[in-house]
């Protein structure tokens, strides 16, 4: 990136299965408390644009921007929402930045899916209104039909799936902010409740109540306030067609074009050598196999067997979802994205506890939005700067 930004400060609140003690806008104003004491900035002095990222339906509310500012220090401000995952946000956060008009800006994302009553049929509510929408089926469905298309022509098999839940519960027991530790056998996960063949219950990802604030600045303020930046050195994003009929059901695409964004930016060659740990989007547990294949850091086909010879495990070669990632933490909505982030930034830190890694400069945080999408971002983050330590 030929004009540096980095991520100075970070903070959530959460994450817990039910939060009946806190409202969404208590989440998010805990959250900001700690991104802007970590950050060195008062919000109302300091910050030059806030981004918001949130979807009306899961709120609620219409215009759910309106109901954002107060907690976050933004009234009367520039604030901007995002209709979508949280490293869209990221992203449209680093181009404020890249105009030259904005020095400071703010990233929000949180999630009250324990508020969400019938996000199934919310959910739902994203399919072709002609096509598919009428069928009245389970979203869930159409995971399981990708399930099915990428296992079958990966090669992928279902103990290789249950690995990626066994490890990244296993994980989540480090993370003190993980709502889903635990210590499964693949026999377990195997053994769980069908739900949308071939995804058992384990495989799926349960939702979780919290909240993620991340501020970004240019280089000269990131240099003048943060001890500790992580630069964002390359970032990208792609949308796929929603079509069921006509969309790739093996490959994820969108993955794939975002990381090839993310790694032009970055000037990385060769990601499998390059990229020293990743988060990535597990909301399934296939999904991180096919999204590990889609970002180039192993070969297609290769990503189950190397998880159970546990090359992505934390002592691996290429430690993948440390945090625990959705399967361990909790899915959070539209702050899934921003979760993946704040792991990478903390293993970059050296602040991440009992799971930190050792010596590690690059890593890589990737989304996914979810069925039925076909769309997500990529982000490459290091703690040096050019080449050289910050």
């Amino acid at each position: 990136m030929t004009h540096p930004v980095a991520i100075i400060g970070v903070g959530w609140a959460g994450f817990r299965p039910v939060t009946p003690e806190a409202s969404y806008k208590e989440l998010i104003y805990e959250a900001a408390v700690r991104a802007y004491a970590d950050a060195g900035v008062n919000p109302r002095r300091d910050v030059d644009s806030f981004v918001t990222v949130s979807e009306d339906f899961h709120e609620g509310t219409s215009i759910f921007d309106e109901y954002v500012p107060d907690q976050i220090g933004g009234a009367q401000r520039p604030v901007h929402t995002i209709t979508g995952d949280g490293l869209h946000g990221l992203a449209a956060a680093v181009m404020q930045i890249l105009t030259g008009r904005f020095r400071v800006v703010v990233v929000e994302g949180h999630s009250k899916a324990s508020n969400i009553l019938t996000l199934p049929h919310i959910t739902a509510y994203a399919l072709d209104p002609i096509l598919n929408r009428p069928l009245a089926a389970n979203p869930l469905a159409v995971a399981g039909l990708e399930a099915c298309r990428y296992t079958h022509e990966s090669g992928a098999t279902r103990e290789q799936c249950a690995a990626v839940v066994t490890k990244n519960r296993r994980n989540a027991l480090r993370n003190p902010a993980a709502a889903y530790g635990a210590d499964l056998r693949t026999e377990d996960v195997l053994a769980s409740e069908a739900v949308a063949s071939p995804l058992a219950r384990l495989e799926i990802s349960d939702h979780a109540d919290g909240a993620i604030v991340i501020v970004l600045a240019d280089a000269e303020t990131a240099g003048r306030l943060s001890p500790h930046p992580a630069w964002i050195r390359g970032i990208g994003w792609a949308n796929d067609s929603p079509s069921l009929e006509s969309r790739c059901w093996a490959r994820a695409v969108y993955a794939e074009r975002a990381a090839a964004m993310a790694y032009k930016m970055a000037g990385i060659g060769n990601p499998a050598e390059e990229i020293q740990f990743a988060e990535v989007d597990d909301t399934y547990a296939y999904k991180e196999l096919q999204h590990l294949e889609a970002l180039g850091l192993c070969a297609q086909g290769r990503a189950g067997p190397l998880t159970v010879e546990g090359a992505t495990a934390p002592d691996g070669c290429l430690p993948v979802n440390v945090s625990g990632g959705s399967l361990g933490v909790g899915h959070l909505l539209e702050a899934s994205g921003l979760a993946r982030v704040l792991e990478v930034v903390l293993q970059l830190r050296g602040q991440a506890g009992s799971r930190q890694l050792g010596d590690v400069h690059t890593g890589l945080a990737q989304s996914w939005r979810g069925v039925p999408t076909t769309g997500g971002a990529v982000a490459v983050l290091s703690n040096q700067l050019g080449g050289r330590e910050s």
